[in-house]
């Protein structure tokens, strides 16, 4: 069986009267990488410093890496490393002064201090600028220093609050490379992202977090299936093709600017094949064809934001 490395219960945050966590309930196996998603102010970055020990829960139970939050902060600590949303190296320093000095407060003594950096520049390939003040450092390296600093004392579990924000796609897909690489040496991930690209990307198993409670909690696949979204876009050549289509096709929506037709279907091959048969069984040709199945903006759009009468979300249930 695989251990939990974050195991939450029925945690509940309130600041004044107004309620940022409602009961929320989360599990993520060791080694793999959850990503939590959610509109703001859906408690994403309240649930991450509460994880932390950065915040006190007023009910509930979350342990991380073994240890409890509240019982055990200390040893949580000790276990985690943590990137927030916001840069937290030191401007005044050198890269690799930034990194000695974390190497410090954890208490690495000042051989193992120099060894660990060394490893760390190299690994962030931030060798060339490591004795460059931080002015010269780019958007990207910076958040490669910040993730470097989150692995100096080598934590089990990493909390990663929204890493490649502000981020050019090159230096996004390396910090994607440098989160797979952690994981595949063993490392738990829980990452919170606007990014659905990068959940899709790096997530074994995505919550969705909406009003301060877990809306839908799955992987990526089983989180698309809950959504509706499907559909098979056809283009005809000309607008004959195109009303007879539509007259055949009863329940589909035209495009008459793009002589298409939307259908919908889960994009399977058995669906396609039947609908191609019953268009080729009246002689009409498609000049184009594209497949759409649901994706996270899919899921992100139909499970967030809805709610009901009484106040409560609505959803169309919830991946196990």
């Amino acid at each position: 069986m695989t251990t939990a490395a974050i195991d939450v219960h029925g945690l509940r945050k309130s600041y004044g009267e107004n309620l940022v966590l409602d009961d929320v309930d989360l599990t993520v196996s060791a080694g793999t990488v959850l990503a939590l998603l959610g509109p703001n102010g859906a408690g994403k970055t309240t649930t991450v410093h509460i994880l932390s020990t950065l915040v006190r829960p007023d009910a509930g139970v979350a342990t991380v890496a073994g240890c409890d939050v509240m019982h055990d902060p200390d040893g949580v600590r000790a276990a985690i490393g943590l990137t927030g949303q916001f840069s937290a190296v030191d401007s005044l320093l050198t890269g690799e002064e930034n990194l000695l000095l974390m190497a410090r407060l954890r208490h690495l003594g000042a051989k193992r201090s120099k060894t660990r950096a060394a490893e760390l520049l190299e690994q962030f390939d931030l060798v060339e600028a490591a004795r460059k003040p931080l002015a010269t450092y780019s958007g990207g390296m910076r958040r490669r220093l910040d993730l470097a600093m989150t692995l100096v004392a080598t934590p089990t579990v990493i909390f990663l609050d929204e890493p490649t924000t502000g981020l050019d796609p090159r230096s996004r897909h390396t910090m994607w490379d440098i989160v797979r690489g952690l994981v595949a040496e063993g490392t738990t991930v829980m990452l919170t992202t606007q990014n659905l690209d990068e959940a899709d990307e790096l997530a074994d198993q995505i919550a969705v977090l909406d009003d301060g409670r877990i809306v839908a909690d799955g992987t990526p696949d089983e989180l698309k299936r809950l959504v509706p979204g499907g559909h098979i876009r056809l283009r005809f050549a000309d607008a004959a093709g195109l009303d007879a289509a539509s007259h055949l096709l009863a329940n589909s929506a035209r495009d008459d600017a793009a002589l298409a037709l939307t259908v919908q279907s889960d994009g399977g091959v058995g669906a396609l094949r039947t609908l191609l048969d019953r268009l080729d069984a009246v002689g009409l040709e498609v000049d184009d064809l594209s497949i759409h199945t649901p994706d996270l903006d899919d899921v992100f759009f139909a499970l967030t934001g809805k709610k009901d009468q009484s106040g409560r979300v609505e959803t169309k249930g919830t991946a196990s």
